[in-house]
């Protein structure tokens, strides 16, 4: 199944609790969700800004 911005913010908050629990800081991803998978990347950004807003977790994002 493809990804919806609604399951996208629900995995990308389960992946910061997941960070903050294991004490994981940085993060290095490609644009998730954005290529075969047709989101928008402005859409996924928001999210992952809004998700991750007020840690100290660095996300880096890479794209080819």
């Amino acid at each position: 199944h493809k990804p919806t911005y609604e399951s996208m913010q629900k995995s990308l908050e389960a992946m910061k609790a997941h960070c903050l629990h294991n004490g994981v800081t940085d993060i290095s991803m490609p644009r998730i969700g954005c290529g075969l998978d047709g989101l928008e990347w402005e859409k996924v950004s928001a999210i992952l800004e809004e998700v991750f807003d007020n840690t100290d977790i660095k996300i880096t994002v890479y794209s080819l």
